[in-house]
């Protein structure tokens, strides 16, 4: 669920850049560029342009939002808010220069740049609370085996290495080691519940 919401946000940031690259008379500091490639005043959306800039921004700020859910980081946030913030103003506004447009627009790459990085962090920090190993005892022999319990999926099956009985979890377990382990799964661990619901 939360690569998807990065997902979002990385539509949104990159949309906005596209559609700037593509549309010089928006951004002129890709018209000598476009120009040196032959294409003049090229606009990839013709009159839509920024409408569909807005719509990627919008979409930005939502995987902004989504973000924040989950890492509960307010700064990235607070950045990702005020550069949209100065997108629209521009756009609804009359002014003589574009600054507010391109201030929002670093601060939206600032924004995706810090919450990439306090994704990071936060996954890490969630990972060394879980503990991975678990002791399996199989309940044909009682022989025992020390394994490393996968992060973000399920164990249904399992072969004891003692007697070669294939153990799958008792009914209302996701898992072995939910049902055989010393540990139950990271994702009970995590979440209190199972990945595979």
């Amino acid at each position: 669920m939360v690569s998807k919401k990065g997902f979002i946000q990385k539509i949104g940031v990159a949309g906005v850049f596209l559609t700037a690259i593509t549309s010089p008379c928006c951004f002129p500091i890709f018209g000598i560029g476009w120009s040196a490639l032959g294409f003049g005043s090229f606009e990839m959306f013709g009159s839509t342009t920024m409408l569909v800039f807005l719509v990627f921004t919008s979409i930005a700020l939502i995987g902004f939002v989504f973000s924040f859910i989950y890492t509960k980081r307010m700064i990235p946030l607070a950045v990702g808010v005020l550069s949209s913030i100065f997108i629209f103003t521009n756009y609804f506004n009359v002014f003589e220069t574009n600054n507010l447009m391109y201030i929002g627009m670093i601060g939206l790459m600032v924004t995706s740049i810090m919450n990439y990085y306090e994704t990071k962090i936060y996954n890490l920090q969630q990972v060394k609370t879980i503990e991975l190993q678990s002791t399996i005892c199989c309940p044909n022999c009682g022989g025992e085996s020390v394994e490393v319990m996968p992060i973000d999926s399920c164990h249904y099956f399992y072969e004891c290495k003692h007697c070669q009985t294939k153990l799958k979890p008792k009914p209302g377990d996701c898992c072995v080691y939910c049902s055989y382990g010393s540990v139950p799964c990271p994702p009970i661990q995590k979440n209190g519940k199972s990945c595979c619901l």
